[in-house]
């Protein structure tokens, strides 16, 4: 390895360090840019709930007042009576102003994470979003975000005036009996002394497990909503349902086990804090006082005004607690998203000097330990066609994935004109590299838009002529309004059709390299034929790589790889591979094995080509040649090919 390539190896491994953050935000570096507003809310519903406190009050004085011995004072209770009436309107005042500050703040802060995520998610590597499900990405973009809801608009404020408030009655009954004081604090304790047993390991673990099951259900519902067609194709209603009730039944489960271990501590919470049990508390601790001689009848008021309100702070920890929980773990899926590295981008992008692509000791694994490809030396010449052929599971996908670079190597290097994938800028990589897979997902939007998807300027003409190679023009005419069409809203396409619609887009997108993992799978053989012969005809220096399954496609291959356990077994020439008898004659005679008409005829041609210890290698060869041609065209020997 040379000096320069020694510096960018160095410059990507510094650079993947910066790119990745050590462990996501935390709550206070999410809520940190809105400091101000949540101390508004605060603060607003803090005077609001002190304002509060006047209404009470007044009554206490009028009270006294009344009950106090010689003529009323009628300008004063007409004064207490004002009193109590402006705390009642300033506590209607600030505490729906705090009400409108704390959900506009939590409009904003829900919109700023959802932006962050969608953000987020579009410089993560595209193989870590493959490798999670629609519905556990949907729960946090959505249920996650929503979640935050009650933690932003409601709990600060109330928390903290639900402690304000009672503290500052506290004092406030201090002053007139401190006997009678503790005893109306006997029910704090009691409730106080019950929510440890909340905050247990265990109760903290089924909480966990209640989420687990209620994120079961979702991904459920959405894969079976995802394959309904295939199930009621194939009357697999009872297994596709299988899936959710097994998930709803774990969830019930795990339901009543977490009722069953907080329903008695929070039963006993409630009738300690509730206002009778809290009254009766203060009616007995007060006759005793009344029947000693030791408090004035009218000091008994204020205690049963405001004693019950002594119990809000733990009363807001119980209501809020499951919802405080539920917001302290939907911002930690939340951060985990956050967290996920992004695509490492050099710092300063290298120009690829032409399109051969070259892969040197490639190795890769999701896991530790666990290698998919082992040991990948290949090189892809502009102009030529690749064909990966071997059995599931060798690692055929995960190799044409690295090329798009959706994964980075473990060990080794891909590189594109020179240039190692890590050093390209991912706007350059994405203009030399498109793809087609054959999992297809289309947007919401017009067919001419989701076809000029990686061409936005493209005209009509240029979109309408990438569609007639693809073979889906005449299709698109037949819609409602023709490429204005609306997928998803207007129409729906069938999985060939879909295929074909990207098909188009990779057409438009003329990249000099080009990836397809079974991207004709759903098209009909005279179609599939036709729009390959597009794909490879088109530019003459295009560097293609396909994942191949049927004759056709490994027959007009200039090179064919076999890929077994993630290492290279075989690589050559069709025919080459053919006349040797090893694994590709081997996986070719076990696919054909079943097919009747031309293929199988092809497949005998080529079974003689490697008969060569028998002497028909002379004879073989032009068979071989006239399978090849025939499954070019689709049609057997002695046919006209159109």
């Amino acid at each position: 390895m040379g000096t320069t390539e020694l510096a960018r190896a160095a410059e990507r491994s510094t650079t993947r360090r910066d790119a990745d953050p050590p462990a996501g935000p935390t709550a206070a570096g999410l809520l940190r840019p809105y400091g101000r507003s949540l101390a508004a809310v605060v603060v607003l519903q803090v005077v609001g709930a002190l304002a509060g406190l006047a209404p009470l009050l007044a009554v206490v004085e009028l009270g006294r007042t009344l009950l106090a011995p010689g003529p009323t004072d009628h300008a004063h209770v007409r004064n207490v009576v004002a009193a109590g009436a402006a705390g009642l309107f300033v506590r209607l005042l600030f505490t729906a102003a705090s009400s409108a500050v704390g959900h506009l703040l939590d409009g904003r802060v829900q919109l700023a994470l959802r932006r962050q995520l969608a953000a987020r998610l579009g410089r993560v590597p595209i193989g870590w979003l493959s490798r999670r499900r629609t519905g556990e990405l949907a729960k946090v973009v959505g249920e996650d975000v929503g979640a935050v809801h009650p933690f932003i608009a409601h709990t600060p404020g109330e928390l903290v005036a639900a402690f304000v408030v009672p503290l500052t009655s506290l004092v406030y009954l201090l002053t007139v009996d401190w006997r009678l004081t503790l005893a109306t604090l006997l029910p704090v304790l009691l409730a106080v002394a019950l929510v440890p047993l909340l905050t247990t390991p265990a109760r903290l673990r089924e909480q966990e497990e209640f989420d687990t099951a209620m994120g079961r259900i979702s991904d459920s519902v959405v894969e079976f909503v995802q394959g309904i067609s295939v199930v009621k194709v194939f009357g697999g209603s009872g297994r596709a349902h299988r899936a959710f009730t097994e998930a709803a039944d774990e969830f019930v489960g795990t339901f009543r086990r977490w009722v069953h271990g907080v329903s008695a501590i929070a039963a006993g919470m409630q009738l300690a804090l509730s206002p009778p049990f809290v009254l009766l508390v203060v009616l007995v601790g007060g006759a005793v006082l009344l029947t000693r001689g030791d408090l004035a009848p009218a000091d008994l008021l204020p205690f049963l005004l405001l004693g019950p309100g002594l119990t809000a702070p733990v009363a807001a920890l119980g209501h809020g607690f499951d919802e405080m929980q539920a917001a302290r773990r939907a911002v930690g899926r939340i951060r985990d998203v956050l967290a996920v590295p992004p695509l490492p981008e050099p710092a300063r992008p290298a120009a690829p000097r032409g399109h051969r692509v070259e892969l040197r000791g490639v190795r890769f694994g999701y896991e530790p330990g666990r290698e998919v490809l082992r040991g990948i030396d290949l090189v892809l010449e502009p102009g030529t066609v690749t064909a990966v052929v071997g059995p599931s599971g060798g690692g055929k996908s995960t190799l044409v994935r690295l090329l798009p670079r959706f994964f980075d190597p473990t060990h080794g290097s891909v590189t594109l004109g020179g240039v190692d994938l890590r050093d390209l800028d991912s706007r350059e990589l994405y203009r030399t590299v498109s793809f087609v897979f054959q999992d297809v997902r289309l947007l919401r939007a017009s067919v001419a838009d989701n076809i000029a998807l990686a061409v936005p300027h493209a005209g009509l003409d240029d979109v309408v002529r990438a569609a007639r190679l693809a073979h889906i023009h005449d299709r698109v005419l037949e819609l409602p309004r023709g490429y204005d069409t609306v997928i998803g809203e207007e129409t729906g396409l069938s999985g060939g059709e879909a295929q074909r619609i990207s098909l188009a887009r990779a057409l438009l997108a003329d990249t000099p390299v080009l990836v397809l993992d079974e991207a004709t799978a759903f098209a009909d053989p005279r179609t599939e034929h036709a729009v390959r012969r597009a794909l490879t005809a088109t530019g003459g220096d295009r560097t293609v790589l396909v994942i191949a399954h049927r004759l056709e496609t490994i027959a007009e291959a200039d090179t064919v790889v076999v890929l077994e356990d993630g290492a290279i077994v075989e690589r050559g020439r069709p025919a080459e591979l053919l006349a040797r008898g090893g694994r590709f004659s081997a996986l070719w005679q076990a696919h054909h094995s079943a097919v009747t008409g031309v293929a199988r005829d092809a497949g005998d041609a080529w079974d003689a080509w490697g008969t060569g210890a028998t002497g028909a290698t002379g004879d073989a060869e032009p068979a071989a040649d006239a399978a090849v041609a025939e499954a070019r065209s689709g049609a057997p020997r002695g046919e006209d090919p159109r």
